[in-house]
């Protein structure tokens, strides 16, 4: 306890503590002396009174004069203290008896040959007396004959006893006032202690708690605080120490202020300069994506009418070939977009009740040709479960982890499955790859990371899928699982919430057939001669009527007299003029024109304004280059529902 103690509570203590034991002991001593003195002084004196009543009383005791003895005792027994007196003869009779006697002290009946005797009990203290005969040696005859007389009676030399009895009542009162100002004395000098021992913990602890104050203000900043110098010795060094501490802290400060201004000013210099070369990368990025979209937007068109074009054989092969080159710089891009959509924070999941079944089975199907062209198997591990998330990002999600493990199993198997774990479902892609050490199993999932790439070859893609499946991940709040070990394969797992089987909907008669597109009307617009060209092929080829145009206004004069009505609007967002993509569609859906017109944006902008825009009025928006198949997809989906 005393180690919680403060400064001043231990300089008390060492000064109050010996002054109070010195104290007690010194006034114990004192009053214990003085009552043992009291003891003495009382029983001396009563002793006293005792033998020179014996020795008054030997005449009258042996010549049996009562009436001198009762004198003599009457006198004893007018001094204080004294509450009894008693005279008995040799034989034991009682010769005189005044005041009290306490019963309780034993009598003495026979003087005997009797020594003094000294008995206290409770309050009262009783001496005993022998008388006893005087021997005198005298030469008179008469003297001579009185001694032949008394020859029996002096038989004996104790002619009786006197016994005194006195009252220890003022004794005790004596005694009560001795403990009483001992106790007072030693309450004195605790009252002195205490004041001594506050004054000097004052003036002790008093310099020390300044000290301590102004040490936690320096700590807590106040630089300029200063300890006031008073006294001497080691409380003045203390006081000088502190201060020049304080002094050498604020120097420190002033120049660590300076330091961090110039560093401050520095790196504000170097991130204006950095976002200034990222604006610049950005809007260099932009400007390259729109331009390098556009020329491959137009030749995925181009490859797609091509296909479908009666050529030789080998013809048919170098389009493969080509198609697949373009796909492959197609995914390079739009991993590119799905990372700058999901930054931006624009992407908007839209979570729904639907079987995993058909959407695992669709990846598969998808990745098998590439698991086969790389000897993989691949395995679908069939489970009819519901989940809720989003099957459009989900898909997303699981699509990049097959196309991972198939990127980077050398041989083996590849196992896609899901079970149930509780009230979730699990989804796991098990690969017999290469593995990935558990140091690495974060950085995987940054951008642009390829453990087995460091030649960057492109058939393994950009290192973006990954980092793409964690954004998706915590968008959709799925649970994200990595396990793994060198030498050992990886399991990737996705874990999403189970849902309730929905009813199937009743198939509507009124829809148009699968990949029937055959004299539907389509009004297109893209300034891009290119991209507006292999759009209007792809979209001849596919059956439909299509009016192709370069600007608005030839696309307003064209559908001006009403003849015309197109049942879709494939527009390009960048017109050349005034008015974007956006301002057009708003336009010919006003009510005396296309109400209810179904509009697809084409842009070659991957910026998140541009998404962000569309989303905003409620239209369509593809970046380029667009898949044929995607586009006809949507091109089916959007009139079905405008029937």
């Amino acid at each position: 306890m005393i180690r919680n103690w403060g400064v001043r509570a231990r300089v008390m203590l060492v000064a109050v503590l010996p002054m109070l034991v010195l104290a007690v002991l010194m006034t114990a001593l004192y009053t214990s002396l003085r009552i043992t003195d009291l003891d003495q002084a009382l029983t001396d004196r009563g002793r006293a009174f005792a033998r020179q009543l014996a020795a008054a009383s030997e005449y009258a005791v042996f010549s049996g004069d009562r009436e001198a003895l009762q004198q003599l005792a009457s006198t004893v027994m007018g001094e204080e203290d004294v509450i009894g007196v008693r005279i008995v003869g040799h034989d034991g009779n009682t010769l005189v008896n005044i005041g009290r006697f306490d019963a309780r002290l034993p009598a003495l009946a026979g003087p005997g040959d009797l020594h003094p005797v000294t008995i206290k009990e409770g309050r009262t203290l009783r001496l005993v007396e022998p008388i006893r005969a005087t021997k005198l040696q005298l030469d008179d005859l008469l003297s001579a004959a009185a001694s032949q007389r008394g020859k029996s009676a002096t038989r004996n030399s104790t002619l009786g006893l006197v016994t005194v009895d006195l009252s220890l009542d003022r004794l005790q009162r004596r005694r009560g006032e001795l403990l009483w100002t001992g106790i007072l004395s030693v309450l004195f000098v605790l009252t002195g202690s205490l004041l001594l021992a506050g004054y000097m913990s004052r003036g002790v602890s008093g310099p020390i708690r300044r000290v301590a104050d102004t040490a936690l203000r320096l700590g807590q900043g106040r630089l300029h605080e200063r300890v006031a110098i008073t006294g001497g010795g080691s409380l003045r060094k203390l006081a000088e120490g502190i201060n020049e501490m304080a002094e050498r802290l604020a120097e420190v400060h002033e120049h660590m202020a300076r330091k961090i201004e110039e560093a401050t000013a520095e790196l504000r210099t170097r991130k204006d300069e950095a976002e200034t070369a990222n604006l610049a990368k950005s809007r260099f990025l932009a400007a390259a994506s729109h331009d390098l979209r556009q020329p491959m937007h137009a030749l995925g068109l181009f490859i797609a009418e091509l296909d479908q074009q009666p050529l030789a054989p080998r013809a048919h092969e170098l389009a493969r070939h080509i198609a697949a080159a373009a796909e492959a710089m197609e995914n390079l891009l739009d991993s590119l977009l799905d990372i700058s959509r999901l930054d931006a924070g624009v992407l908007r999941p839209a979570p729904r009740p639907f079987n995993l079944q058909p959407l695992l089975e669709r990846i598969v199907t998808g990745q098998r040709p590439a698991a086969a062209d790389r000897g993989l198997t691949l395995v679908l591990r069939p489970g009819e479960f519901w989940a809720r998330s989003d099957p459009v990002l989900l898909e997303r999600i699981v699509a990049n982890l097959v196309s991972n493990a198939v990127r980077y199993t050398p041989h083996g198997t590849i196992l896609v499955a899901c079970r149930r774990r509780g009230e979730r479902v699990r989804i796991e892609v098990r690969d017999s790859g290469v593995g990935i050490p558990s140091a690495a199993q974060e950085i995987v999932f940054q951008e642009f990371v390829q453990l087995d790439n460091a030649e960057r070859s492109r058939d393994k893609g950009l290192g973006l899928g990954l980092a793409i499946v964690r954004r998706l991940a915590d968008l959709l709040d799925h649970r994200l699982e990595l396990r793994s070990a060198p030498g050992r394969g990886a399991v990737f797992a996705v874990e999403l919430p189970l849902a309730e089987p929905e009813a199937k909907p009743s198939e509507n008669v009124d829809e148009r057939p699968p990949g029937d597109l055959g004299g539907v009307r389509i009004a297109l617009l893209d300034d891009d001669p290119l991209a507006r060209d292999g759009t209007r092929g792809l979209l001849a080829s596919w059956g439909c009527e299509v009016l192709s145009t370069e600007t608005v206004e030839e696309l307003r004069a064209a559908l001006a007299p009403g003849d015309w009505r197109p049942a879709l609007l494939i527009s390009d967002f960048r017109l050349g003029g005034k008015l974007n993509g956006i301002d057009l569609i708003g336009l010919l859906r006003s009510p005396d024109q296309f109400p209810a017109l179904p509009a697809i944006l084409l842009s070659g902008d991957t910026g998140p304004e541009t998404l962000a825009a569309a989303q905003q009025a409620g239209i369509v928006l593809l970046h380029k280059p667009v898949r044929p198949a995607r586009l006809r997809a949507l091109i089916h989906r959007m009139l079905n529902a405008a029937d």
